[in-house]
């Protein structure tokens, strides 16, 4: 089963090699953090200050290339946890077919935020039960 969750808090730190985001149930009491690289903490930091590059970057290349090939972005999942590392999946629509395309949860997040509104960010039941 899926669980809506939403991105809660971003840590950056310039000392350290990870950074965290944080990811929070909507309608409950779990939360997790997730660790992540600079590059997309400083693109899932900036798309949600509302901030554009002048040239698109790696979450915006990503995004036009899904729409110019005609799919629509419906949502991301967190689908797995093993051995400490998550999985994700980017859940795209195209002719009326459901397509999941492998991704980082790093990945996966930026390019939610990247939609105004952000698109939805699911967590598999599984895996909120091992972390939260």
């Amino acid at each position: 089963m899926l669980v809506r969750v939403q991105l809660t808090r971003i840590i950056i730190s310039e000392l350290n090699d990870q950074q965290i985001v944080y990811l929070s149930e909507v309608d409950g009491d779990r939360s997790f953090p997730i660790l992540i690289g600079i590059f997309e903490a400083t693109s899932i930091d900036r798309a949600v200050r509302g901030e554009r590059a002048p040239r698109p970057l790696t979450h915006d290349l990503l995004k036009n290339v899904i729409e110019e090939l005609g799919g629509e972005v419906q949502d991301v999942v967190v689908t797995n946890l093993i051995d400490h590392t998550y999985y994700a999946v980017i859940r795209v629509r195209k002719d009326g077919e459901l397509i999941e395309i492998d991704s980082r949860p790093s990945d996966a997040i930026a390019l939610s935020v990247h939609y105004d509104p952000p698109l939805p960010i699911y967590v598999e039941e599984s895996v909120l039960d091992q972390v939260a």
